[in-house]
């Protein structure tokens, strides 16, 4: 079985993913390339802050050191988060921040699934209200993939490049570790590899349609997950992020 320790890491990754992806998602607010667009962003950022607040919360509550989701949010170091590089990555163009979506998405989609049978049923509740956020959110970035993709020569050139870049950052989502292997085995939550057969059949077939090739080779950046290796995009985010309580500690409004 598992300690708490091991627990604590996991909820840490998950809810750290919703929290730095909903982040980087708020950055587009007001600068959407339609006003669709913006409002869609801004929504999906909302989505993912909740279900950051849920996995935090609980995080603390097993951690049992009396710190909440705004404690572990805003006064943890880069080192201390445990969110995969893949969403700590730059916006960039409209191109690399709906691939950044869409491979988010598919993993999260397949991931909140698995966990909804999770043995713990704290654990169960919270995947299971997210993931009907998450299956729409799935939707969307994969309906946009096929527009873009199969669109104009340069939404094509664009969204190909993006993928690219991008797909590298893949490979540390499904990285199973001790922590993973541990919590899998006593059904607390999925098996990742597992799991990528899923995400690579779903991938696959959703970029041929929007004619767009998967980039080959064995390249995977990672370390994200482990807080070894953050980028120093990171430390940009949680400054701006994490401003105001740092310099103002226990502000409310």
């Amino acid at each position: 079985m598992p300690d708490q320790n091991h627990l604590f890491e996991f909820l840490l990754r998950t809810g750290d993913n919703c929290l730095i992806l909903s982040h980087r998602l708020s950055e587009w607010c007001g600068h959407g390339p339609t006003l669709e667009e913006d409002i869609a962003l801004t929504n999906t950022a909302l989505d993912l802050l909740g279900q950051a607040r849920m996995w935090l919360t609980l995080a603390g509550e097993i951690e049992g050191k009396g710190r909440d989701e705004d404690d572990l949010a805003m006064f943890r170091d880069v080192w201390d988060f445990r969110n995969a590089l893949l969403v700590e990555r730059p916006n960039g163009d409209f191109a690399q921040t709906l691939v950044r979506q869409f491979l988010f998405d598919q993993y999260h989609a397949l991931f909140l699934t698995a966990l909804c049978q999770s043995t713990d049923q704290g654990i169960a509740d919270i995947a299971s209200k997210a993931r009907k956020e998450v299956l729409y959110h799935a939707d969307r970035s994969a309906e946009l993939m096929i527009a873009l993709g199969d669109g104009t020569e340069e939404s094509h050139v664009r969204m190909q490049r993006a993928l690219t870049r991008l797909y590298p950052y893949v490979g540390e989502l499904f990285a199973a570790d001790q922590v993973d292997q541990r919590l899998a085995s006593s059904g607390l939550a999925p098996d990742l590899t597992a799991l990528r057969v899923g995400f690579d059949a779903n991938v696959a077939h959703i970029c041929a349609t929007a004619t767009l090739d998967l980039p080959g080779g064995d390249v995977v950046h990672s370390g994200g997950r482990t807080g070894r290796q953050h980028s120093e995009h990171l430390g940009h985010l949680l400054t701006a992020m994490q401003w105001t309580q740092r310099a103002y500690p226990g502000a409310e409004w």
